[in-house]
């Protein structure tokens, strides 16, 4: 791993899964092997963030949340990377941006839960992410209406693959995204902080 940037051969399809990892947790592991199964995807990169801009507090140290997320995923088709503190990026956008750059041989997908699909719109240049790599959205307990209905759902509903089609979002050109519903798993990040287990 170079600059926090893991090693793909050419042509596969990475998903990338960002997120302040504050902590990770079995949720995390969850939706990941469900992302590998349901999108045709070779590998899933956790890009474990320096900070999340829509958030006032910053998370815990970086080396602390990483080794955890490297902890708690054992799957061989699962690399952690920390390739946002490396490039100096704090938007998607960017980030992607940079990681296009640095392997153009590589096809990145997006992926994010439902929770996040219905504030995307709230993303800087949420457009330009859309326009870049495919989206896979990974419905949770209790958000799929909001993000099904929201304002970048809206937007985007011309490009929406149909979930029986999931498998083929790898290799769709952007814009393009699906949305598929998951078995329950509801471990939150926000929950295990409030109860004192991290920290």
């Amino acid at each position: 791993m170079q600059n926090g940037l893991p090693y793909a051969p050419r042509g596969q399809v990475v998903g990338l899964l960002g997120g302040s990892f504050d902590p990770p947790h079995a949720g995390h592991v969850h939706i990941t092997q469900e992302a590998l199964k349901r999108f045709g995807l070779d590998e899933v990169w956790w890009l474990v963030s320096p900070g999340n801009p829509l958030k006032d507090r910053g998370p815990a140290e970086l080396g602390r949340r990483m080794a955890a997320a490297r902890a708690i995923n054992a799957h061989p088709r699962v690399k952690v990377s920390d390739f946002e503190a490396h490039a100096g990026t704090r938007y998607t956008a960017r980030t992607i941006m940079a990681l296009q750059l640095a392997q153009p041989q590589t096809r990145f997908v997006w992926l994010m839960g439902a929770d996040n699909l219905a504030q995307f719109h709230l993303w800087k240049d949420w457009q330009e992410i859309a326009a870049r790599v495919p989206l896979g959205i990974l419905a949770r307990p209790g958000d799929r209406i909001a993000g099904r209905t929201g304002k970048a759902a809206q937007v985007m509903r011309h490009a929406r693959l149909h979930p029986r089609a999931s498998h083929l979002l790898g290799r769709s050109a952007a814009p393009a995204w699906c949305f598929v519903n998951l078995p329950m798993n509801d471990a939150s990040s926000t929950e295990i902080r409030a109860k004192g287990r991290w920290r």
